[in-house]
Parts: structure tokens; C-alpha cells; sequence
């Protein structure tokens, strides 16, 4: 520790061991290995990202964004996964007795006010990520959820759709209420009263785009468009189409919402609208780290909200309805 502190000239070492430390470098003609101080300065800020989000390609992409701005920034990140069961308190709390700085929030953990509100009582500095609405007292990093669905759902009507069934996402997820608020209120621009029948629970899960499509497909007079609230559960529905004899676009028109890979893996490729996760998560990290070095430095780090800019992607998956008798509709109820 002595030499450290000589070499960084940190101070607290007597001159007459400083001199003696200065001798001995120049007698060993040593020089300090970069990278060794690299390893050392990650030490310094220890960031702990918590995850629980039932989307593997979500996630890929958060994590990439995270570990990449990590490695920038010479930041030990530690990537705890949360119990479903609302466990995440329990791993922060483990984080914090270990000594992390700071703590990274996506979803679901960005919308827990139980976990932000331990965060500030044991002064350990937050940023939530993609919260459809975030705490005014904590930093955070998203899009206008509201104003994309709204895009993505005025876009279909312009194809000429009327009748869009909606898949929403996890109700205990603010941007899953944003979406669905965004859908309805391009609706009621048009003139058209949203149609309960034609909105379906999701929880971002394939398993749920399944079941909720199948329902919104039996309908006595089904959608020509269904819009759901991420790729799984689009991919999911492109999927109980095909079963059902429907062609993508041309019999039922899909889009999602993320633009992960999954949106890319799927035949037809889906139209979707982008967040740009991966620099969300980068941002959040880069604005975390702020927030630790100010605490350091005995200073109060400002609030910041950062909006990224959401893109409506078009891709194979969307088309103008296609005008065809009802009994050309399979699985009706």
C-alpha cells in the first residue's frame, strides 16, 4: 500500500519513505504495468446489475450494453439474476453488505418503489432502466413508450386496418400500462372505441403471446392486425397464424415491440418498433458511475432522465388488410 500510494502520489507517506521508495524504482527501473492498473481501477467501482426478464433476447441485449460500457469505464460489474417472486431486495441487500457502489435497475426491478426506496435509505446510488414511469427522485434511461405504441398503432391504421387486436405486456411493468394507453389513444385520434375483446393479457413471455393470440384468432370477428407489446410475444403470434392456416402479412398482419433478435429470427421478419437497448444500458451504466464518483466526492449527484429516440422498423410482417369472407378464418368461436 505504501508504494501504491507513493507511485499514484497520493499523499500520507513521510518524505523520508517516499524517497527511499523513489530509490528503490529507479534502482529496479520500474515502470507501472498499465494494464495491472486497469484491473486495480476496476476495483474502485463495483456496480451490480440485477435482472429477472422472462425475454432472452431482451436481456442479450441489455447485458452486451452493460458489460461493454463496463469494460470502458474500467468498472467491476457484477449481473445478479432476481427471483421471480419479487426476490430482488433480498439480492440487493446481499449486493450492498458486499460493498457494490451503485445498483442498475431494467425491468422488472426499475418499477419496484419497496427496492428504490432501500436503495436511498442505505444511501447506495440507483438508475432505473425502461420504466414506463420512473421516480422524479431517481435517475433514469428509457423511451416515450406512450408515443411509440401510438406510432407503431397509428401506422396500422394507415394501412387500413380497423380492427387491431392488442397482446399487453406484464401488468406489474409501468411501460406495459404506456403501451396500451399509446394503442387506445391512436385509436380514439381515429374515431374508433377501443374494443375490450380485442385486448389480450401478455407477461412478455412466448408462452403468453400463445395464448393470448390464440383468443384474439377465435374471435367471431378477429383482427386483421394484432400489435403486441414485445417480439416474443409477436413471434408468437406469427406462430398460432400459421397454425391456424392464416398467411403473415396477407391474411393477418404482426408487430412487435423491442426490435430484439428475435425480431430477425422469425419468418416473416417482424415489423417492430426499436429501443435501442444496448445504449440504454450503456447510458444508465455511464450515468451510474457519475452518481458514484459524486457521493465520493462528498457531492449530491442531480437527478438525470435521459429519453432516447425510439425508430418504427417495417419489415415482412405487416401489409393492408386483406378483405376475405369469415368462414376463410380457421378456429373461430
Amino acid at each position: 500500500m505504501t508504494v501504491s500510494r507513493v507511485i499514484n502520489r497520493t499523499g500520507n507517506v513521510k518524505e523520508e519513505t517516499q524517497a527511499a521508495v523513489d530509490a528503490a524504482i529507479a534502482k529496479l527501473n520500474y515502470a507501472p504495468n498499465p494494464a495491472a492498473r486497469s484491473l486495480a481501477g476496476a476495483m474502485q467501482i463495483r456496480v451490480g446489475l440485477l435482472y429477472s426478464n422472462p425475454s432472452a433476447a431482451y436481456l442479450s441485449e441489455l447485458l452486451v450494453g452493460a458489460v461493454e460500457e463496463a469494460s470502458r469505464c474500467h468498472v467491476q460489474l457484477f449481473i445478479e439474476k432476481c427471483p421471480p417472486d419479487g426476490g430482488a431486495l433480498a439480492v440487493a441487500r446481499q449486493l450492498v453488505a458486499e460493498g457494490v457502489d451503485g445498483l442498475l435497475l431494467p425491468p422488472p426491478m426499475c418499477d419496484s418503489q419497496t427496492l428504490i426506496d432501500y436503495l436511498a435509505k442505505v444511501s447506495t446510488p440507483c438508475v432505473v432502466i425502461a420504466s414506463g414511469v420512473a421516480s422524479k427522485n431517481v435517475s433514469s434511461v428509457g423511451i416515450d413508450d406512450f408515443a411509440a405504441a401510438q406510432a407503431m398503432t397509428s401506422h396500422l391504421l394507415e394501412l387500413g386496418h380497423t380492427r387491431i387486436g392488442f397482446i399487453s405486456g406484464n401488468p406489474d411493468q409501468s411501460a406495459s400500462a404506456r403501451r396500451q394507453q399509446g394503442y387506445e389513444q391512436a385509436l380514439k385520434a381515429r374515431g374508433i372505441k377501443p374494443a375490450p375483446e380485442l385486448i389480450e393479457p401478455g407477461l412478455f413471455t412466448y408462452r403468453s403471446g400463445l395464448d393470448a393470440a390464440e383468443k384474439l384468432l377465435r374471435l367471431r370477428s378477429p383482427p386483421s392486425a394484432i400489435f403486441a407489446s414485445n417480439d416474443d410475444m409477436a413471434a408468437a403470434t406469427v406462430a398460432v397464424a400459421h397454425s391456424q392456416g392464416l398467411a403473415v402479412p396477407s391474411d393477418l398482419t404482426v408487430c412487435g415491440f423491442d426490435d430484439t433478435l428475435m425480431a430477425t429470427t422469425i419468418w416473416p421478419e417482424l415489423t417492430t418498433v426499436r429501443q435501442p437497448i444496448d445504449q440504454m444500458s450503456r447510458a444508465a451504466l455511464a450515468m451510474l458511475v457519475d452518481a458514484v464518483k459524486a457521493r465520493r466526492a462528498g457531492q449530491s449527484a442531480p437527478v438525470r432522465k435521459e429519453s432516447m429516440d425510439y425508430t418504427l422498423v417495417r419489415r415482412h410482417s405487416d401489409a393492408a388488410p386483406r378483405r376475405r369472407p369469415p368462414a376463410a378464418r380457421l378456429g373461430q368461436s
